[in-house]
């Protein structure tokens, strides 16, 4: 454990400061990639349409389960491999750890969206917007873009840092490996439509419990961030509108990150959306908050969320330096 602790939190610094190198990923394919590869061809070896729901259900409860045992083999033959090497070995799992975490690129990413609005205004916003969430950008006005960045920065913190973090730290790269498997899965074939309704369903489902602790912890941590950027009343807002209105999102984690990032910023977020395929009805998260959103509301989400990100890893160094 204090070693695993000891690669994370250096796997954490290097991902703030480096995030994800253009340089060595556009020589090698990223894990992710790979991980996409595997799910995508057993995606369409197994999943035929004209079986019936039920075997559909069950080829992809099979798919699912053999990707994530692979993942986990995977996971103790590298982390064996590794630790032949000692030190260097630990640098290496480190830089395994590092490639899997998306703190930079999530906030990179979220800020090209307001970057985006101030240079070309609500074209330049909905193209920005349109590379981070499946939403019909040619539907969104300024504060629909605004909302759709601030939620996915705040989502994509729990799937995206805290989640990779917690299943590395209590199982090690074997955990790790799994979870992005898993998170990589639902991304997609966990869909409500016609193709993938029963045969990413376990996947879905899978997925919500591999992020239940973590979208949970991600809430503590944007109101421990709230609390550094603007003092503890802002922060008992955060953590209780969290409480009180995270079931109000059709997910049962997302709606914890979301609903802190909304009253610690004082935002509305939910709402309904509109998809390429659907109108999905859902509530306001804070719905007291303000709903006519601008850039500088990102920048202020994207804040909260590096205080957020230095909480969590100063929490790892003293789980690490006293225990």
């Amino acid at each position: 454990m204090e070693i695993t602790l000891f690669i994370l939190f250096f796997a954490l610094i290097a991902d703030w400061y480096f995030g994800e190198p253009d340089i060595l990923w556009s020589r090698f394919p990223h894990p992710v990639v790979v991980f996409g590869k595997a799910i995508k061809a057993c995606e369409k070896w197994f999943n035929q349409q004209t079986d019936k729901d039920a075997m559909q259900y069950r080829k992809g409860a099979f798919v699912i389960s053999g990707l994530i045992l692979l993942s986990i083999l995977a996971g103790f033959a590298f982390h064996w491999l590794f630790f032949l090497f000692g030190f260097f070995g630990w640098l290496l799992e480190g830089f395994v750890v590092f490639t899997l975490l998306a703190q930079r690129s999530l906030m990179d990413h979220v800020g090209a969206v307001a970057n985006g609005l101030r240079a070309d205004g609500i074209e330049g916003g909905r193209l920005a917007v349109s590379m981070i969430v499946g939403r019909n950008p040619d539907v969104l006005d300024q504060s629909s873009v605004c909302r759709a960045g601030i939620e996915s920065l705040a989502e994509n913190f729990s799937d995206g840092v805290v989640a990779p973090a917690f299943w590395y730290a209590v199982f090690g790269l074997p955990g790790l490996l799994a979870y992005k498997m898993i998170n990589t899965a639902d991304s997609m074939i966990g869909y409500h439509n016609e193709r993938y309704e029963y045969f990413g369903k376990v996947a879905a489902q899978i997925d919500d419990l591999a992020n239940w602790v973590p979208a949970r912890i991600s809430a503590f941590l944007i109101a421990g961030g709230t609390f550094v950027l603007k003092g503890p009343l802002a922060a008992r807002i955060s953590l209780t509108t969290a409480f009180r209105d995270s079931g109000l999102h059709r997910s049962p984690n997302a709606g914890w990150p979301e609903s802190a990032m909304a009253g610690a910023a004082g935002l509305a977020l939910g709402g309904p959306r509109i998809y390429p395929q659907e109108v999905v009805q859902q509530a306001y998260l804070n719905a007291s908050g303000k709903r006519e959103l601008v850039p500088t509301d990102i920048d202020e989400a994207i804040d909260i969320i590096s205080a957020s990100f230095f909480v969590g890893t100063g929490f790892v160094a003293v789980i690490w330096l006293f225990f």
